[in-house]
């Protein structure tokens, strides 16, 4: 059975929640806005491209619906146009006084200091590679309409959309879920199974194949799946780490 609800002028479309468990902890998931190379129909993968005008005004939008959520830590990757996007939302975010970066790949360094009292209300960024998009391999920079004419519609579809096929030199679906599942599990879930509020800001494919995860998805239901840019998904977690609600929040315009 699902509802709708008003909550700080967003549009809350869900499920009803069972009558069970006490929620403890909430993560919420953030595809970037849309970058340059979305909006020229490239393939863009590792790319480190920009987020476009358009972009920057989707992650205005999604700061705006989460506005009010309280957020205890977020994750993010390498790719500035995931990055632009979360600070964005921090930028916003009336609980978000500060921020620190922590860089995981050499962690070591960037957080050899003394701390002080006001560490404290310090929210920490996670950066990894971990959570980069899919890899595209030898179709980084092109164009999806060219592709389809030089290697065949079906088969750039078959790169694009199977589970375990993956593009010339680059990475699978699967072969991102590999990557990105076992960060999730070892760096995202003990700040769940503490009762934090999590922000991770990725990618389309890097969230899909966490989202496969959290709500049991066949591989069917997965391909099918759309993660429209700069659009928070809201998943509450009981003690158990079991789901018990998943909401997307929109803007209320976009329904009209």
């Amino acid at each position: 059975m699902h509802q709708c609800s008003w909550q700080c002028g967003a549009l809350v479309v869900g499920v009803v929640p069972p009558p069970v468990a006490s929620p403890v902890s909430q993560l919420f998931l953030v595809r970037h806005g849309q970058s340059i190379w979305n909006l020229q129909n490239r393939f863009t993968g590792w790319v480190d491209v920009s987020l476009s005008r358009q972009g920057v005004i989707e992650a205005q939008q999604a700061a705006a619906l989460l506005a009010d959520e309280p957020i205890d830590v977020a994750f993010t990757s390498s790719l500035l146009r995931a990055q632009d996007s979360l600070y964005e939302i921090l930028r916003q975010n009336r609980h978000c006084e500060q921020y620190v970066r922590v860089h995981e790949q050499s962690s070591e360094w960037y957080e050899h200091v003394s701390p002080t009292q006001g560490d404290a209300s310090e929210l920490k960024i996670y950066v990894s590679e971990k959570l980069n998009e899919r890899y595209y391999g030898d179709l980084q920079g092109l164009n999806k309409a060219w592709a389809c004419e030089h290697f065949g519609a079906e088969q750039v579809y078959l790169w694009r959309r199977s589970y375990d096929v993956p593009p010339p030199n680059g990475e699978s679906l699967k072969m991102t879920a590999q990557r990105t599942l076992p960060y999730y599990q070892q760096r995202i879930v003990p700040h769940l199974q503490s009762g934090k509020r999590v922000l991770v800001a990725a990618h389309g494919n890097s969230l899909r194949s966490i989202i496969m995860h959290i709500e049991q998805m066949t591989l069917q239901q997965i391909l099918d799946y759309e993660l429209a840019t700069a659009t928070p998904h809201r998943y509450t977690f009981d003690d158990e780490l079991h789901l018990i609600e998943k909401q997307i929040i929109v803007n209320p315009d976009k329904e009209k």
